[in-house]
């Protein structure tokens, strides 16, 4: 006959693994902006079929959410932009804006934000990816909400501020390989127009 002891060493219903994989429906929300640079570090672009495949990791898709300033006038980037929309993902694009040094931003963390929260009731598990700083509120406050959050982004671009409210960091460094696009790949390629400021990744 077993004793409590022997009852408690014996091996758990589920491992580690399994509970992190435990994620039931999962949203996905990706800063393109952050991720372009992210990738330009690794020296990769970004197969974004490959990425939602790596993302959802075989869990329910709610839905996948891609953040993207835009300008209007480039058709190659209208083009990537309907790609995306027909290849599984929410486009919410914002016009860039033209900065007093010449250079053009749009920033989109308050949509990021806002989409995060006003769809908690519907996901269980948010991915988002972004290293920013900025966003560790909206996260915090969607865990709170009883959502799990992993974060996915480079980890020298990643303020420690995310990582510390997330349930799960990914680097993506350690992915690299499962998401980038081959060389001679075709398909469209995202190159945003904005230029990421240093202080946006806060610490």
């Amino acid at each position: 006959m077993l004793n409590n002891h022997d009852l408690l060493s014996e091996d758990p219903i589920f491992t580690p693994e399994q509970v992190l994989e435990n994620r039931g429906r999962v949203a996905i929300f990706i800063d393109g902006s952050n991720l372009f640079y992210a990738a330009l570090q690794l020296g990769i672009e970004i197969d974004y079929t490959k990425l939602l495949c790596r993302l959802t990791g075989g869990s329910r898709l709610f839905r996948a959410f891609f953040y993207t300033g835009v300008d209007r006038t480039n058709e190659k980037q209208q083009g990537f932009l309907l790609w995306m929309r027909r290849n599984g993902y929410r486009v919410i694009a914002k016009d860039l804006v033209q900065l007093p040094d010449g250079s053009k931003k749009a920033n989109l963390d308050v949509e990021i934000a806002v989409d995060m929260m006003a769809l908690v009731d519907f996901y269980d598990t948010a991915i988002l990816v972004s290293g920013d700083g900025d966003l560790a509120y909206a996260v915090d406050a969607a865990s709170y909400r009883g959502a799990r959050i992993e974060v996915v982004s480079l980890r020298s671009m990643t303020s420690d501020s995310l990582i510390n409210v997330s349930d799960r960091y990914i680097d993506l460094e350690q992915i690299k390989g499962e998401v980038k696009k081959l060389p001679r790949q075709g398909g469209y390629t995202y190159r945003p127009l904005s230029v990421p400021e240093e202080e946006e990744i806060n610490t």
